[in-house]
């Protein structure tokens, strides 16, 4: 049975039980908070794994509460998951800019919720590949020291950007990235960027990979993300 020690927060009553009453019955051991405010004193005095959090809250709102939270040494490293209504599309992109690990939609289904909160514990125990290590993913092998990128044995000819958005993708598969992460990876932070310039090496990326351009998939109003291993 899982032993990891996850807080809940939200301020709808009827979503705190539900989702308590589901993570215990995993094994997880459940704190919960209905407001910013306490769920930041209980992130400080808790030795916590991960954090479900939704993001309309009273007072400071769960957006702030990331932000405060990736800015302390002692809870920056706790995987969050955030709870966000329909259409919230550019509150879910500050968010994973804050450093958030994934997000949930509501109304949502618990099973979903258990396995959304299993594949980030999981990643988040994982150690990321060494840099400068080929991947080898879905047939692709990406070579970071040749530069080179093959699929199903054949060579892929990239431009340097291009190679720069799958590395970084794929090494980090299942994960949801914003735009502006994708081009300050490739680019670097001073890099101007603009929504398109992604957009644009997406499609180049695509199209050069043919049929195996379908493992970067599209996540809607939020980024791109590279197909998670089966």
């Amino acid at each position: 049975m899982a032993k990891e020690r996850i807080l809940v927060v939200d301020d709808e009553e009827d979503i705190l039980e539900l989702i308590t009453f589901n993570l215990a019955r995993e094994g997880y051991q459940v704190f919960t908070a209905d407001n910013g405010e306490k769920a930041l004193k209980t992130a400080k005095s808790e030795m916590l794994d991960m954090i479900i959090l939704d993001l309309m809250l009273p007072g400071i709102d769960g957006l702030e509460v990331a932000r405060v939270l990736k800015s302390k040494d002692n809870t920056k490293s706790i995987p969050i998951i955030m709870l966000s209504a329909k259409g919230d599309e550019s509150d879910i992109v500050l968010g994973l800019e804050l450093g958030a690990d994934d997000y949930v939609t509501k109304p949502f289904s618990p099973k979903v919720l258990i396995a959304r909160i299993r594949a980030v514990l999981r990643r988040k125990s994982d150690d990321l590949p060494d840099e400068n290590l080929p991947i080898y993913i879905h047939g692709f092998m990406i070579d970071p020291q040749r530069r080179e990128v093959t699929v199903d044995g054949n060579l892929v000819d990239l431009t340097f950007t291009e190679f720069q958005v799958l590395h970084f993708l794929a090494k980090r598969p299942g994960w949801v990235f914003t735009r502006s992460q994708i081009v300050d990876a490739a680019k670097g932070d001073n890099y101007a960027v603009t929504d398109r310039s992604v957009d644009v090496q997406i499609v180049g990326l695509r199209k050069k990979l043919g049929d195996a351009g379908m493992f970067i998939e599209t996540v809607r109003g939020v980024g791109y993300r590279f197909r998670e291993r089966s």
